[in-house]
C-alpha cells in the first residue's frame, strides 16, 4: 500500500468513530419533484447523515440537494441475463448454406434454362432438354439426349458450378450436425426491449432509473414505455444474488447493472457453482461517473475527495474491484458453440423428414388433383363426341 502523503499544515488529523446507517427503503435514491430526497440522498440532503458512501451516479437533479466528491470510478450498464441451454437446430441443414446462396441457386438456375430455351428459339431448334438441369442441382442421375455443341457447353458449365456448390454444403453439414449452439441473445438493449416476454430488472432508485423516466427521445424512452406496459422489475442491492439465482437464470428475466456488479455477480457464482450459467451483453449503455455524496457545502466532501483522488491514482480502487471478480474472465471469455461427438437423434434431423412429409402431401394432393381434372375431361370428351 502507498504511503499517503502528510496532511497539510492547516489540517489536523484526528482518531474518529462511525456509525453505518441504512435508508429505510434500501435505496440510492434521489431528487423528488418537491425538492425532497429519497432514500440515502434524501438523508443527505437532510442532514441526517454526515456522508453517502454510494458510490452514486452524477446526475444534475441530485447535484441540487447534495454535493458530489471527487468521481471513484467511471462505470456504464450492462445486461446480465441466463445462458442457454445447447441446443440442436431442426433446421441445421439449411444452415451450410446462407439464404442469399439458397435464393442464388434457384435464380441461377431459372436464368439457364431461360437461356437455353431462348437460345434454342433462336436458332429455330427442338425444344431442349430442361429436366438434366435440375436433376444435376438435386444429384440425380440423368440420361442426356443427343446434344449440340453449344448445349454440351451450357450443361458442362452448370455441373461443374454444381458441384462446388454441393461438396461445399456437405462439407459444411458434416461440421454443423457436431455443433451445439448455446444461446445468448440479449446482446444489445434493443434485443431486450423486442423480446416482450423477457421482464427487465433495474435497481430501485438509481441515476440509471432516473435517466430513462426522464427521457423524452430515443431508446431510453422506449425503456420508460415499457415500465408502463409492466415489463420491468425493480430490486434492492441486497435481493441481486436471489433474482440472479431463481429469475435471471431461468430465463424469464434479464438483469442490467453497473459493470463492475455484473462481473462481481458472474465471478461470485463461478466460485459457487464452477459453471458458467450467465453471460454480459457486449454492449455497454449509459455512462455515468461515480462519486461519494455529502450535504451541501459540507467540508467533509472537500477532505474525502482529497483521499479518493489519492487511491485512484494508486490504482488501490480498481485492484480491490479485480480482486472481487477474479473469475470474471473465465465466464467473459465461455463459448457459445460447443462440439460434441454423439450419434444422431430424431431431435437432430426432424426438419428433413418434415420436409419429406409436407413434399409427400403435397404430390399426394396434386395427383388428386390431376386424377379429377383427367376424369373431367373424359367425361365432357365423352359428351362431346355423342353430340356430335
Amino acid at each position: 500500500m502507498p504511503d499517503f502523503p502528510p496532511a497539510a499544515p492547516d489540517e489536523v488529523v484526528l482518531p474518529c468513530s462511525y456509525n453505518l446507517v441504512r435508508p429505510p427503503d434500501g435505496s440510492f435514491g434521489t431528487r423528488l419533484p418537491n425538492g425532497s430526497g429519497t432514500g440515502m440522498v434524501g438523508m443527505v440532503s437532510r442532514q441526517e447523515v454526515d456522508l453517502g458512501l454510494g458510490p452514486f451516479g452524477v446526475t444534475a437533479a441530485r447535484s441540487l440537494i447534495i454535493d458530489y466528491t471527487t468521481p471513484v470510478v467511471n462505470d456504464y450498464l450492462r445486461i446480465l441475463a441466463g445462458r442457454g441451454r445447447p441446443e440442436v437446430d431442426p433446421w441445421g441443414f439449411l444452415l451450410p448454406l446462407a439464404p442469399l446462396v439458397w435464393v442464388g441457386l434457384v435464380v441461377a438456375l431459372v436464368v439457364v434454362m431461360a437461356i437455353v430455351l431462348l437460345l434454342a428459339r433462336c436458332l429455330s431448334l427442338h425444344s431442349p432438354a430442361l429436366a438434366p438441369y435440375v436433376r444435376v442441382l438435386l444429384q440425380e442421375n440423368s440420361w442426356l439426349p443427343a446434344l449440340w455443341g453449344w448445349e454440351r457447353l451450357v450443361l458442362g458449365g452448370w455441373m461443374l458450378a454444381m458441384l462446388v456448390v454441393t461438396q461445399s454444403y456437405t462439407g459444411n453439414l458434416m461440421s454443423l450436425l457436431a455443433v451445439r449452439y448455446i444461446p445468448q441473445p440479449f446482446q444489445t438493449l434493443r434485443a431486450l426491449l423486442d423480446d416482450s416476454a423477457t421482464t427487465m430488472i433495474w435497481e430501485y432508485g438509481t441515476a440509471s432509473v432516473n435517466k430513462f423516466r426522464t427521457a423524452e427521445f430515443g431508446i431510453l424512452r422506449e425503456v420508460g414505455e415499457s415500465e408502463a406496459a409492466g415489463r420491468i422489475m425493480f430490486v434492492l442491492a441486497t435481493e441481486y444474488l436471489n433474482i440472479l439465482r431463481g429469475l435471471v437464470r431461468s430465463g424469464t428475466h434479464a438483469f442490467i447493472g453497473e459493470d463492475l456488479t455484473a462481473r462481481v455477480l458472474m465471478a461470485q457464482e463461478f466460485s459457487r457453482t464452477g459453471r458458467c450459467d450467465f453471460y454480459a451483453s457486449r454492449e455497454v449503455f449509459m455512462p455515468f461517473l461515480f462519486c461519494m455524496i455529502g450535504p451541501k457545502h459540507s467540508p467533509l466532501v472537500y477532505s474525502v475527495s482529497k483521499r479518493i483522488t489519492w487511491i485512484t491514482e494508486a490504482g488501490l480502487y480498481n485492484h480491490w474491484m479485480d480482486s472481487l471478480s477474479s473469475n470474471w474472465t473465465v465466464c467473459e471469455r465461455a463459448p457459445s458453440r460447443i462440439t460434441v461427438r454423439t450419434r444422431l437423434g430424431l431431435g437432430n434431423v426432424w426438419g428433413m423428414f418434415a420436409i419429406l412429409v409436407v413434399g409427400n402431401a403435397l404430390s399426394l394432393l396434386l395427383f388428386l388433383v390431376e386424377v379429377l381434372t383427367g376424369h373431367h375431361l373424359h367425361s365432357l370428351l365423352t359428351v362431346t363426341s355423342s353430340w356430335t
